[in-house]
């Protein structure tokens, strides 16, 4: 079994993702996730409510959620575009299924109500920030949906434990939903050939890491890229096997990733 996670970015090929999947999927069952921030932030700004990003003392960014940055949230991942993908896996013939980590209880959070944030070089505490981090995941329904030959199509938000509704982070939740179902292989599509030695040079890609050695990269990831690399570190400590980085703008991206052509950590 595959769990696949695409980013949520502007280039991403969704058409060629779904006809890879269709061909993927004659071979294996395939769990996929997906986001969406690239839409979000148009929305966001035509709806006059621009995404906010802060940044963590440590200097993860992530994006601050109030309730008016969650509705927008709601309206874009688990409404258009999971949706969009849904149909486009469809025309390929694909028996997709999509759903939020809201649905059924599928992805349940830790509900952080308080986070601090760097501004102007002071640490200011937030506390009505809609985040949480997946501890659980609903195993049953997925089970469910995969025995009955059905490919789920994920997306945040979360559920927190008391019934709340936060935002989360993609590659921490895939690493706890591969280990609640004891997946050996993540791949992970994004807006470049995998992870850059230079960030403006698309030929530096790093073939190989070992798992041991991923805190030595962090120094290459920018942006999202440092919470793949915390996502995958946490992925490898609940026993994955491998984590494939590669583009998701090419054609037969999770092929062309599984031959080598990106980043493979193990």
């Amino acid at each position: 079994m595959l769990l696949i996670k695409i980013g949520g970015g502007k280039n991403i090929d969704w058409d060629n993702i779904a006809k890879d999947i269709a061909d993927v999927t004659k071979k294996e069952k395939i769990i996929l996730v997906h986001g969406a921030s690239a839409i979000r932030d148009e929305i966001a700004k035509k709806l006059s409510s621009p995404t906010k990003i802060i940044t963590s003392p440590s200097g993860i960014t992530s994006v601050y959620t109030d309730q008016k940055a969650l509705d927008v949230f709601l309206m874009v991942y688990a409404g258009l575009v999971n949706k969009k993908i849904v149909a486009n896996l469809h025309k390929h013939g694909v028996n997709a299924v999509g759903l939020s980590g809201i649905d059924g209880k599928l992805w349940q959070a830790k509900w952080k109500k308080e986070t601090y944030s760097q501004v102007n070089g002071k640490t200011k505490l937030i506390s009505d920030n809609l985040t949480g981090r997946v501890e659980k995941v609903n195993t049953e329904l997925i089970d469910l949906l995969l025995k009955n030959n059905y490919l789920p199509v994920i997306c945040p938000p979360a559920i927190s434990f008391e019934n709340q509704i936060v935002n989360t982070d993609n590659d921490w939740a895939i690493s706890i939903m591969a280990s609640a179902l004891k997946i050996e292989k993540i791949i992970v599509l994004f807006e470049a050939p995998g992870l850059l030695k230079n960030i403006h040079d698309q030929t530096s890609v790093i073939k190989k890491i070992r798992k041991e050695d991923l805190d030595d990269f962090m120094k290459f990831a920018q942006g999202r890229m440092k919470k793949k690399i915390l996502g995958a570190k946490k992925a490898f400590e609940l026993g994955l096997r491998e984590m494939y980085w590669g583009d998701a703008r090419i054609k037969q991206p999770i092929t062309r990733v599984l031959e080598g052509n990106g980043t493979i950590i193990s």
